[in-house]
């Protein structure tokens, strides 16, 4: 045989209060003064697109420019920004300079450094540093970002590391410290 809880001691149960007629809930009044306040406001926008500059849909980012005498590292840095901004943003990126917007980058230094030796004089722990100036603007010649970017890092030689391991985390935390920036910051 079932047995069945009344509905009034249903409620009393899951302490729910019943409704009178006309009463409205608390929550109701708070949720439409938002929707008045935000609603009448034309800057906001639901999703990730109210976090770039609107307008921009494509970027052409060329080969950075290096200062340094190490062949290789632009290209790498340049592939790893294109891949940052297609993962990251809404952005197109595409292979002409007829786009949206233009974003150039020039390495400006690099440091390596030791640290700590060991008793013969063999490196132990080095850093090693970056030194990047990236320019972002539109078609129109509006400068949408200019910023330096300086990150390092530290490898140790003995547990494997090497100087490549150390220029592959510099890159992609530029990369991504790039995009971050490419945010709106003007709030």
């Amino acid at each position: 045989m079932k047995s069945t809880i009344q509905q009034p001691a249903l409620n009393r149960l899951l302490r729910i209060k019943p409704q009178r007629h006309g009463q409205t809930r608390p929550l109701t009044g708070v949720t439409a003064l938002l929707i008045l306040i935000l609603g009448g406001c034309g800057r906001y926008q639901i999703g990730p697109q109210g976090l770039y500059p609107s307008g921009i849909q494509t970027v052409y980012v060329p080969m950075f420019e290096s200062d340094l005498f190490r062949p290789g590292i632009n290209e790498w840095l340049s592939e790893a920004v294109v891949k940052q901004i297609e993962s990251q943003t809404p952005f197109k990126v595409v292979s002409t300079p007829v786009a949206d917007s233009v974003l150039t980058g020039r390495l400006l230094d690099h440091r390596k450094q030791v640290l700590v030796e060991s008793p013969n004089d063999d490196p132990r722990d080095l850093s090693s540093s970056m030194a990047l100036m990236v320019t972002w603007y539109a078609r129109n010649g509006e400068l949408l970002m200019q910023h330096r970017f300086d990150v390092g890092t530290h490898f140790l030689p003995e547990s494997g590391q090497s100087m490549t391991t150390a220029h592959q985390e510099i890159i992609q935390r530029l990369a991504q410290e790039i995009v971050g920036q490419m945010e709106i910051t003007n709030w």
